[in-house]
């Protein structure tokens, strides 16, 4: 039926009859002009599985109006081009690639954080510090498991924190004899380790040298 009629957005439930929403999910975005998926569902836990899907967004019931709203007018900004990448995103059922996003419960709702403007991840006792451009969320994932996954994406500064490459801004010892690593777009520094010491030091002069070039 989407396909007959070709609609700019879709709203899915994780439950269907005949078909659950996450398969119709992957139907959908393998249409030659996929729509914008928006789940609204009882279910939280498929969250994850939901954005692989390239899901929008993923509204949890009782679901306020002005929350569908936003999600709607998320969809609306989204340009031909974006809805292709969400597409490809994940090639094409792979089940290898690394996610795009990461997802977060705040009070409630589920927020999306791409890794693309992840400052730095940092771990706690139970939860991950993501450091995104606007925000700080916690998520229930291992650091080392994070690593793997985008290991080319992140550097080790300790055995608590991961920098993003493209945000390290330099290294500076600290009154108490420490070196921190300052991240671009972030008040917080982060504590860097002697073991992980040398490699950062060399990738931060070999950026300083590529800038001077």
């Amino acid at each position: 039926r989407a396909h007959e009629l070709a609609p700019d957005v879709v709203l899915l439930d994780i439950r269907m009859p005949g078909m659950d929403g996450l398969e119709a999910a992957r139907h959908v975005a393998a249409f030659e002009r996929p729509p914008a998926v928006i789940f609204t569902t009882a279910y939280g836990d498929h969250a994850l599985e939901a954005f692989e899907a390239h899901a929008v967004d993923y509204l949890l019931k009782p679901i306020r109006r002005e929350r569908l709203a936003a999600a709607l007018e998320r969809t609306r900004r989204l340009t031909r081009a974006q809805l292709d990448t969400l597409r490809a995103d994940g090639g094409g059922g792979a089940g290898t690639a690394a996610r795009t996003h990461l997802c977060a419960r705040v009070r409630g709702d589920l927020v999306l954080v791409a890794v693309e403007d992840i400052r730095y991840l940092q771990a706690g006792h139970k939860y991950v510090t993501v450091r995104g451009s606007v925000r700080e969320v916690l998520i229930e994932e291992s650091l080392t498991a994070l690593e793997r996954e985008f290991g080319e994406r992140f550097l080790r500064v300790h055995r608590n924190a991961l920098v993003a490459r493209a945000y390290l801004a330099g290294l500076e010892r600290g009154p108490d004899g420490h070196v921190y690593a300052r991240v671009r777009g972030a008040d917080t520094r982060l504590e860097v380790s002697r073991r992980h010491l040398p490699r950062l030091r060399r990738l931060v002069r070999l950026a300083a040298g590529a800038r001077l070039g």
